[in-house]
């Protein structure tokens, strides 16, 4: 959340760690250019976040800015829920937690009796199908059944975000327990359905287009000739693993059937690339243009929606 001087103010959100950084700094850099007496000071300058990264956010403005900002941490800090206990307290703390840490049992321990099990979210792709027997991982196939049953005419049906909170007891039961009914009342809501789906491959170790595919995914994209851009793109999916392939496959058949109602449900092959894009697919390491990354991740997402067929079909198609 940005409040300028004049007072206005304007949200900026996203889910993605290293975009709101980005962010942070593509405005300071603004601000710091401005001449003094245009100038908004880091003060504010004020980012709220929704997940665990807020600390890494809260060393960098401290590292970075050039500027001292005592009154901005103590803002942060409120917002983010810190304490502002004192050293001796904080010192407590902390032996304690290093004594439950130390006699805590291991991760192996907890899952050889069962009170830990494999998780869903946050694990390889290759691990999930592999423990599940399959290639396709089972709450991927069942979010995408819920979405096509219920969702196909919902207006921006993968651009509204569900209840983070629900989503969140989503992921828990998927981590938790074996069977899955999105047909309960609890999850009627079928953004939440969808926000999880979304959240399950946001949270994969490494993104459905592994990251040495990317660079290459990228060079395809940028070729003139379509038929030629079509059979690179095809190409390097055909190499992919074979978890990789077959789950891609069904989740852009999947959303081909949400494209195909656009004229209700208001989400064309554009809108889905732009949602999907840095989900499926970001570099391992953020260093080049990352406005120029974007447009290249929705870019490729949005052309094999388009030419589903001619990327996913048979030789022979």
């Amino acid at each position: 959340q940005i409040t300028t001087v004049s007072g206005n103010e304007f949200l900026l959100q996203s889910d993605i760690d290293f975009l709101i950084l980005d962010w942070f700094h593509a405005i300071k850099n603004a601000i710091d250019r401005l001449p003094k007496e245009q100038r908004i000071t880091s003060r504010n300058l004020e980012f709220k976040l929704r997940r665990s990264s807020s600390t890494e956010l809260l060393n960098n403005l401290d590292s970075e800015s050039k500027e001292p900002k005592p009154e901005h941490r103590k803002s942060l800090i409120f917002r983010l829920n810190y304490s502002a206990s004192d050293t001796n307290d904080r010192n407590r703390v902390k032996s304690r937690l290093k004594k439950f840490i130390s006699r805590r049992p291991s991760l192996k321990t907890l899952q050889e009796k069962g009170l830990i099990k494999d998780q869903i979210f946050g694990s390889h792709l290759h691990l999930v199908c592999e423990h599940e027997k399959s290639t396709v991982p089972q709450f991927v196939k069942l979010c995408i059944k819920a979405v096509e049953r219920r969702g196909l005419d919902v207006d921006g049906i993968y651009r509204v975000s569900g209840n983070l909170a629900t989503i969140q007891k989503l992921r828990f039961v998927v981590n938790q327990e074996e069977k899955l009914n999105l047909d309960d009342s609890q999850w009627e809501d079928i953004h939440v359905v969808t926000g999880a789906l979304k959240m399950f491959f946001r949270e994969l170790p490494e993104p459905l287009f592994p990251y040495c595919f990317f660079e290459q995914f990228v060079e395809a994209i940028k070729i003139q000739d379509n038929a030629t851009r079509i059979k690179s793109i095809r190409n390097l999916v055909k190499k992919l693993p074979r978890p990789n392939y077959d789950t891609m496959k069904i989740l852009f058949e999947h959303l081909q059937k949400i494209a195909a109602k656009e004229s209700v449900n208001l989400m064309s092959t554009q809108s889905l690339g732009i949602v999907f894009g840095p989900t499926l697919l970001r570099p391992e390491k953020e260093t080049g243009n990352m406005a120029v990354h974007m447009l290249y991740q929705n870019q490729i997402v949005e052309l094999m929606l388009s030419e589903y067929s001619k990327i996913f079909g048979s030789e022979e198609d």
